[in-house]
């Protein structure tokens, strides 16, 4: 395409002053819905950021920071000496939304239940009830969670805690006094079961804003946590038997959820681009669900590329597949702007988008939400009343207050400078206390790194698995790779958390674990 061409074509992108939206993410929306659409094709010139400017009657600041959301997220390339250009990773037959050729029923009942509940300090499976049904004692065997409080504390290297000692107490007490004090009988009885009206117009409103999200307040859907929103998706869009690419290794309570809806997993590979979707493909062409963490996959702590989630995407179009994009820390990145979600490059409804306010404010209260396709809500909505009737309400309308005050803004811009500063504090002590046994690379998100094992330890027939269990014995919470994995793994490794600690406990931390490390080797 001539540089011409490409002015032109961008000359024609609406800019509205009178919007909320700001100008550089209006133009930065239109230029990502050009290049998709193939108005720009593969290699194309952009025109220089000052001339466009002149020419759209904006500042040059608004074209760069653009251009810099479009440069992250892979859409355009630079060329050193040569100007700017659409980038050739977009495959030209990925660029074009094709119809979707199977019809979906989609169910609105619970087909079934897990019979008698079970104490969850019951470990031994055979010692389980006869009375719980099969399903009960396949939950009960998962062993997910446990009863110990100590597993649940705040210990070196913890994961998916956020920090907890940094949490804004005094202003949430605030917002929470002044919440009850002026609720109204209203509020006092049952609710919505899809949520606090408020609270998901403020929700639709930050995912549009920070992640691109397409979405109206109505297609918000309020859930008790990332695991009953996985859970409930599980239960209205699969039958059992039904086979879903599942990254592998892959966060455990999605396993979990998947599992106990009978789902049949189909273990798919995660390399430095996320999932490989041509694996997925060759392995089971006819899933009927994908489940993904494209901003930050745990515990691999890698991105998944454009060119995969184009190929993603287009699959499920073709196929009818649904895409469950697991979002549940999106907020916290550290170099560059965050990437756009998954479900904002969707043009055929196919995904479902989970989010949670468990590592953006705090776990205790068991927040998240959905985002679902229109002709979804109402069935998310019978699921979700069936599960447990609605969310806390209180608790919706002080997050909804947190928000429109600004605070959670305010609270996640403080953060991101917090985590950076912990995640280099791990980093730093890697190097110094684990002398080369154990690898830790800086990442550019996320609230835990991988701490991948040298070939030592594999030499001395030691694994990952081991590895961990002696970090525990220990007082140390370091995962193994392995605990995550359906299929064996090329390399082992550990899963380090590091945001709900202090640089000092983090250092402190590495010191026992290098000295842990060091004793299992002859």
């Amino acid at each position: 395409m001539p540089k011409r061409a490409a002015e032109i074509a961008l000359l024609k992108i609406h800019l509205d002053a009178q919007s909320e939206l700001p100008m550089y993410r209006q133009l930065y929306e239109g230029m990502r819905r050009s290049i998709l659409e193939g108005e720009f094709v593969a290699g194309a010139r952009m025109p220089a950021t000052r001339n466009f400017a002149k020419d759209l009657g904006v500042s040059r600041n608004t074209v760069m920071q653009a251009f810099d959301q479009l440069f992250a997220e892979g859409y355009l390339e630079g060329k050193v000496g040569s100007g700017t250009y659409v980038s050739h990773a977009l495959p030209d037959d990925l660029l074009r939304a094709r119809p979707v050729v199977q019809s979906i029923t989609i169910a609105t009942e619970f087909k079934g239940s897990l019979g008698k509940g079970l104490d969850h300090e019951v470990v031994n499976h055979d010692a389980i009830n006869r009375e719980v049904s099969d399903r009960g004692k396949e939950t009960a065997s998962l062993r997910l969670y446990v009863s110990d409080d100590n597993n649940y504390a705040v210990r070196p290297f913890v994961t998916g805690l956020p920090a907890l000692d940094a949490f804004p107490m005094d202003t949430w007490i605030r917002v929470a006094a002044r919440c009850w004090r002026y609720l109204s009988t209203r509020e006092l009885g049952y609710a919505n079961p899809a949520g606090y009206m408020p609270l998901r117009k403020a929700i639709a409103a930050r995912l549009q804003d920070t992640r691109a999200v397409r979405c109206e307040p109505e297609q918000v859907i309020i859930v008790s946590g990332t695991q009953q929103a996985i859970n409930l998706s599980a239960h209205i869009l699969l039958n059992p038997g039904d086979s879903v690419w599942f990254e592998d290794p892959c966060y455990l309570g999605a396993r979990a959820a998947l599992s106990n809806n009978g789902a049949k997993l189909i273990p798919v590979p995660v390399d430095d681009e996320g999932l490989n979707v041509s694996e997925a493909i060759a392995r089971a062409p006819n899933a009927r669900m994908a489940f993904v963490s494209p901003s930050y996959q745990v515990p691999m702590c890698v991105t998944m590329s454009l060119p995969r989630r184009l190929a993603l995407l287009d699959y499920a179009a073709r196929h009818g597949m649904w895409v469950i994009e697991d979002d549940y820390d999106s907020e916290f990145r550290y170099a560059g702007r965050p990437l756009a979600s998954l479900q904002s490059l969707d043009t055929a409804q196919r995904v479902i988008y989970i989010g949670t306010f468990s590592k953006s404010l705090l776990p205790a209260l068991r927040l998240g939400y959905l985002v679902v396709p229109p002709d979804l809500v109402d069935a998310f909505t019978a699921a979700r009343a069936i599960a447990n009737r609605h969310a806390h309400t209180m608790e919706q309308a002080i997050v909804a207050e947190f928000i429109a005050e600004g605070h959670f803004g305010q609270h996640l811009r403080r953060m991101r400078t917090l985590y950076a500063e912990r995640q280099a504090a791990l980093v730093t002590a890697a190097e110094k206390e684990f002398d080369g046994l154990i690898d830790v690379k800086p990442a550019d998100a996320g609230l835990n790194l991988v701490g991948w094992l040298s070939k030592t330890f594999a030499a001395h027939g030691i694994s990952d698995t081991q590895v961990a269990q002696h970090a525990a014995a220990n007082g140390l919470s370091t995962p193994a790779i392995a605990t995550f994995s359906l299929e064996p793994n090329q390399r082992q490794g550990l899963l380090m958390g590091y945001a709900a600690l202090t640089p000092r406990e983090i250092r402190k931390g590495a010191k026992e674990l290098g000295q842990a490390v060091r004793q299992m080797l002859p």
